[in-house]
């Protein structure tokens, strides 16, 4: 048996074996000898003093033992003829019920509204170039989801919802890296993605599942408070199964079950702007000292209280790029990605403010679409303020705390453009009061963080859905229609591509209960 142990070494001591062998040596007591390989559990890196270093977990291997192998092979099974679930999204929620329905013999029947990954590359052109939204097709909607083009981060601290390790295995098994099993903070990169989901793609048709691209959802089929199908663009289905796994940004599906009878809510959510910084300024204020080759660019973490509620970054994407992301004509909307090697020259990062129950009262957005009117609003608002295109509003850091237009704006990672506004007029008061304050409050963390170097660009506002569908907390059912099961980021119960696998998986567990 291996035993494990906790050792730190140097950036440049991480690939070096014969090092980390002899420092698990030294800390056991034992000759170099005795150790017959070692093997990375885990991996973090601590910059909280200089010289920055890699925390290992090692697992050391005496006299002969063979290393253990992290990456097993799935159990699917053969489900051509199996009972039917009806999964509507094909995002991570949506990729990991049709796996997990594999597992537990299951057939998956997948209703995607938008289209397969290559050919979804060409909206996502349109978009960029010509500023033209394809409302099938887009950064949102397509295989994947929005996960498609969130560059693949996979750490989650919802770790009560599944296995984290199996949706990362799964993930390796289909073409990730096997780093994402040991690294703190795993990553896999937009670039990388649409291989990783055309591979599940494949396998959830290779054992009999069926995969409806272009086939959007139009109504659900309820009798007597029971689900017994559902209606695309397409045609009719009878299923008594249907899983919901929309995303946060599938407004007419939230419209759809209002109309059909299925209750909804009025959910909290987030809004702000997007953060540019250069790289390199976030490298020095995190390691204090010069990144070099052996560690990656650095990102952040920050959280605050401003009047009373919490501005947070969010998704923050170090070597990254920001995307336009709206999902109709007539809305403005941006959120961030990196590619594997996170080797472009910008940090950029959500800020947001949380948008609570009271605050939503207080500004007067009540009722159950109060916060979608709210975020459609600020979407439509800086829109415009673009210059009613793709082009998005954005103004120096320090100018906007100021108050103060800027005469001029640094590059920026935004493909479409951005034009100089002042954002105070244009995101909600209530909304630049709290910025303002949480960024005054990052800067006494952070020194350098409010720069006019750095360009916020608006809005960030799909963080999560401002719609939840509740459902029963032990059958996953919703709370009023049996057989219809919400599931992950579009219903409210998870955010992020592991969070969301992990919950599509315990929806299909569920169901399985369920029938047996």
């Amino acid at each position: 048996m291996p035993e494990s142990i906790d050792i730190h070494c140097l950036p440049n001591e991480l690939s070096q074996e014969k090092v980390l062998i002899g420092k698990a040596a030294k800390f056991l007591g034992k000759s170099i000898q005795d150790i017959s390989s070692i093997q990375i559990v885990k991996r973090s890196i601590d910059a909280r003093k200089k010289p920055v270093i890699y925390r290992l977990r090692l697992d050391v291997f005496f006299n002969g033992e063979e290393q253990s192998n992290h990456v097993y092979a799935p159990n699917y099974q053969e489900v051509e003829s199996a009972m039917e679930v009806a999964i509507v999204g094909f995002g991570p929620a949506g990729i990991f019920a049709a796996l997990e329905c594999l597992k537990l013999g299951l057939k998956p029947v997948v209703f995607e509204r938008g289209k397969d990954v290559r050919e979804r590359r060409r909206d996502l052109a349109k978009i960029n170039k010509e500023h033209l939204v394809n409302e099938d097709s887009n950064y949102c909607f397509g295989e994947g989801g929005a996960g498609t083009y969130s560059d693949g981060k996979l750490y989650t601290r919802s770790h009560k919802r599944g296995k984290i390790i199996d949706v990362l295995n799964q993930l390796v098994h289909h073409g990730a890296k096997e780093d994402i099993l040991v690294d703190a903070h795993p990553h896999i990169g937009t670039n990388h993605l649409p291989q990783l989901i055309t591979a599940m793609r494949e396998t959830i048709l290779k054992f009999g599942g069926e995969v409806r691209f272009n086939e959007r959802v139009e109504a659900f089929q309820v009798e007597d408070k029971v689900i017994k199908g559902l209606k695309t663009n397409i045609g009719d289905y009878a299923f008594d199964h249907v899983i919901l796994a929309t995303g946060h940004s599938a407004r007419d599906v939230f419209e759809i079950c209002f109309r059909d009878g299925i209750k909804i809510e009025r959910k909290p959510f987030a809004l702000g702007v997007r953060v540019e910084h250069p790289q390199n300024l976030i490298d020095q204020a995190q390691y204090k000292q010069e990144r070099g080759e052996h560690l990656p660019p650095a990102s952040y973490s920050l959280v605050t209280q401003a009047n009373g509620v919490g501005v947070y970054s969010f998704c923050m994407c170090p070597g990254g790029i920001i995307a336009p992301c709206a999902t109709s004509p007539g809305e403005l909307v941006t959120n961030g990605w990196s590619p594997s090697k996170r080797n472009n020259p910008y940090a950029n990062s959500g800020i947001v403010v949380e948008i609570s129950d009271e605050l939503l009262d207080e500004q007067g957005y009540t009722g159950v679409f109060g916060a979608l009117k709210l975020q459609k609003e600020v979407e439509k608002s800086c829109w415009e303020a673009g210059g009613e295109n793709q082009t998005a509003p954005a103004q120096r850091l320090l100018d906007f705390m100021k108050n103060k237009p800027s005469t001029d704006l640094p590059k920026c990672s935004y493909l479409p453009g951005v034009k100089s506004v002042n954002l105070n007029e244009v995101l909600p008061a209530f909304v630049v009061k709290r910025l303002k304050s949480a960024f005054k409050d990052f800067t006494r963390k952070m020194p350098s963080y409010a720069t006019n170097e750095a360009v916020i660009v608006a809005p960030e506002s799909r963080t999560s859905s401002p719609i939840r569908i509740p459902r029963d907390r032990q059958t996953f059912e919703h709370v009023e229609v049996r057989g219809f099961y919400p599931c992950a980021e579009g219903a409210g119960y998870a955010g992020g591509i592991v969070s969301a696998a992990m919950d599509g998986q315990k929806v299909v567990q569920a169901i399985k209960e369920t029938i047996r």
